[in-house]
């Protein structure tokens, strides 16, 4: 498998990382959970190292999940990334960050309980909190660092302001960002800041939370707790547009032999060795598939061909729904 540092001071995991969240919550309720560990071992197996979750995924579940996928595996084989601080009610809904010092470590006091282990190679705020000044958040985690229960700070969704005064206060590994063919915002000042300070990105919604997996269709139905039913790119307004850059994808995955996922992914690792993709599998048909993209490599006219095909801004429709990008710090200018 191959590996990538993730910033100047952080871990070296593997190329491509396993976000865990669909396995427990966002896309409806929990599938098969036999499954669920079956994909995690698999990617294990395979060299995957970066496992990402959050305390939120499920209201503990996935933590608990990926405890019982590690049992028995040495615990330094995996490079755990949890999110923490954002609040929900008991229906699920959204209703805040918290990420306070002492929010900090209670928090992290209950994700050590589900994941049954004595620290987290990699703890970040889902968000910065607007009540809570970044520097506060940080030097709770640095205090967490200093006493063994955290290996590696991360910050996810910010801006460039706040990455800076984020590791002004202590080294940051990584920015855990959307960053894909058709969500690139993250190039205009967020991603420049973070190789300037030594810092890596972690790249979630490679395929766009499946729109350019090349198994989307305009005639799939949402889970009524699918959260993607709420995402503009999927809306009918925009799906068609959306649909079209995802057929210019499959011509070049044609050429290559490839899936439309395979060339979404690898256009990904393209961007540079410190960028690691997070993908989203969850089943071993789907791990199976992504790894792929670790064969591919994509020349200079693949990469002019996508560029061609599908330009920065293309896509129909925000990542988010509007209520939700206007809390996103990295959305601001």
């Amino acid at each position: 498998m191959i590996t990538r540092k993730l910033g100047a001071t952080g871990p070296v995991p593997s190329a491509l990382g396993l976000g865990c969240m669909g396995m427990s919550d966002l896309y409806g309720p929990p599938k098969d959970r036999a499954e669920s560990i079956a994909a995690i071992h698999a990617a294990l197996d395979a060299g995957v190292t970066l496992l990402d979750t959050g305390d939120f995924y499920g209201m503990g579940h996935n933590e608990m999940l990926i405890a019982e996928a590690l049992k028995g595996r040495p615990r330094d084989k995996a490079i755990v990334s949890v999110k923490f601080g954002a609040q929900r009610d008991p229906a699920g809904n959204w209703i805040g960050i918290d990420a306070r010092p002492s929010a900090v470590k209670t928090a992290l006091a209950y994700t050590l309980k589900r994941l049954e282990t004595d620290y987290v190679d990699i703890y970040r705020p889902a968000r910065l909190d607007p009540d809570t000044p970044i520097e506060d958040t940080i030097g709770a985690i640095a205090d967490m660092v200093k006493l063994g229960y955290v290996r590696h700070i991360g910050l996810s969704e910010v801006g460039a302001a706040t990455i800076r005064r984020a590791a002004a206060v202590h080294p940051i590994a990584d920015v855990q960002i959307e960053y894909s063919l058709i969500s690139r915002g993250v190039e205009d000042s967020i991603l420049p800041t973070c190789r300037a300070l030594g810092i890596g990105v972690t790249a979630y919604g490679v395929l766009s939370r499946g729109l350019i997996s090349g198994h989307w269709s305009k005639e799939k139905t949402f889970d009524p707790r699918d959260f993607r039913a709420h995402i503009p790119r999927f809306h009918a307004e925009n799906i068609d547009q959306n649909l079209a850059l995802v057929e210019a994808i499959k011509s070049i995955a044609d050429a290559k032999n490839a899936t439309v996922a395979q060339i979404a992914i690898a256009w990904v690792l393209s961007r540079g060795d410190d960028v690691v993709p997070l993908i989203g599998a969850r089943r071993r048909d789907q791990l199976a598939e992504s790894l792929g993209a670790l064969a591919l490599t994509l020349s200079r006219d693949d990469l002019a061909a996508l560029e061609t095909a599908l330009p920065k801004g293309s896509a129909a429709g925000a990542r988010y729904a509007e209520s939700q990008m206007a809390h996103l710090d990295s959305e601001k200018k």
